[in-house]
């Protein structure tokens, strides 16, 4: 018999997707009166009184002034700017800790292990004693005597939700739909887990709605072989472009201050007509035509907006032009939303010398 969240009434998953009505679920949860149990991510804690400069020197964001109870977000990338690893970070003064998606703490934890050299920093994978509990800011309805039993300080609060952080750069205009997330991840002992039974739950299709019309990049979705931070606007919350130097840190000054990131960030909202939710994975192509241009890395039923995807898509790919999303045997028709624009980019504005041996008109 099935034990915990997996075990609740019309539980569907393990972790659960949903309870049996994920629509209801969302408004529960972005009203703050819903838990969801993500207890398949993982939790890597480092110790020793060098954990925090070391963590700063080989990842993307300034973690080393982080004070306990802080929270920030980092990126692990390699030595051409791609994409390794996603961070949550929280420290509580004794321990970092490092939120990672599902199958990521064990690779993670032994790459760290292998950067420690002479530092006095300690690395473990305490996937197996630690689940982390999402919700938002808003404590739950019963919540309240629950949480009073967990640790206070280990709560994530999601930077995203908070503006650009310092020393970041955000490539969307306009209001940010980011304005209302106020996501929120507690660190729980697995064998605590119990004093949570009687919290209402929300299942995780209902966190990745909201985080889609959030715009909010996930490692588990939305990265690639081939991702870079500007591709998903992620200098946002997890990069600072003006601390020392990381690996990868040449190919972030470059994009931003020079070029052009090959691929940008895409909000769709997507023709509900066939009642199918986009999926990862599907390809978007011109609307009309076989030409691909990109890739849903996202995509779910929202409660108020129907049936929306996060994709990415070409850098080149006028921003107005109607796509078409192809799948489960159907295309359907979506409308881009901006995140990253095309010209996102080249803000060093170095003007263009003339070829030598060019002539003057």
């Amino acid at each position: 018999m099935m034990a915990g969240f997996a075990g609740r009434a019309g539980a569907v998953g393990d972790p659960p997707q949903h309870y049996g009505n994920p629509l209801g679920e969302q408004r529960e949860l972005a009203a703050g009166r819903a838990i969801v149990d993500l207890s398949d991510h993982g939790v890597v804690a480092l110790s020793g009184p060098d954990r925090l400069s070391w963590l700063d020197s080989i990842t993307s964001q300034s973690v080393d002034h982080l004070k306990p109870g802080g929270s920030a977000e980092t990126l692990l990338l390699d030595p051409n700017g791609r994409i390794e690893h996603a961070m949550r970070v929280l420290d509580d003064g004794e321990t970092t800790w490092l939120l990672v998606d599902a199958g990521e703490a064990a690779p993670l934890a032994a790459w760290l292990d292998r950067m420690r050299f002479m530092l006095r920093v300690e690395v473990a994978d305490r996937s197996a004693e630690f689940a982390t509990i999402g919700y938002f800011e808003a404590v739950p309805a019963g919540f309240e005597t629950a949480f009073g039993l967990l640790d206070q300080r280990l709560v994530w609060s999601d930077p995203w939700g908070a503006g650009v952080a310092e020393g970041g750069w955000q490539y969307a205009t306009g209001v940010h739909p980011a304005v209302d997330w106020n996501w929120r991840e507690a660190i729980v002992e697995r064998d605590r887990l119990g004093v949570l039974d009687d919290v209402p739950a929300a299942g995780s299709l209902a966190a990745e709605a909201l985080r889609i019309a959030a715009w909010r990049p996930s490692f588990a979705r939305e990265v690639d072989e081939r991702s870079i931070p500007h591709e998903l606007d992620w200098l946002r919350s997890a990069v600072h472009l003006s601390k020392g130097c990381y690996r990868g840190q040449e190919t972030v000054a470059k994009v931003h201050n020079l070029g052009h990131p090959p691929r940008r960030l895409v909000f769709l909202h997507v023709d509900g007509s066939d009642h199918l939710v986009p999926e990862h994975g599907d390809t978007v192509v011109l609307a009309g035509t076989d030409d691909a241009v990109g890739t849903v890395t996202s995509g779910a039923m929202h409660w108020e907006l129907g049936p929306i995807a996060l994709a990415v898509v070409k850098r080149t790919v006028d921003p107005s032009a109607a796509l078409e999303i192809r799948t489960q045997g159907a295309s359907l028709a979506a409308a881009q939303e901006v995140v990253v624009p095309p010209g996102a980019g080249a803000t060093a504005d170095v003007p263009r010398l003339p070829r030598i041996g060019a002539v003057r008109r």
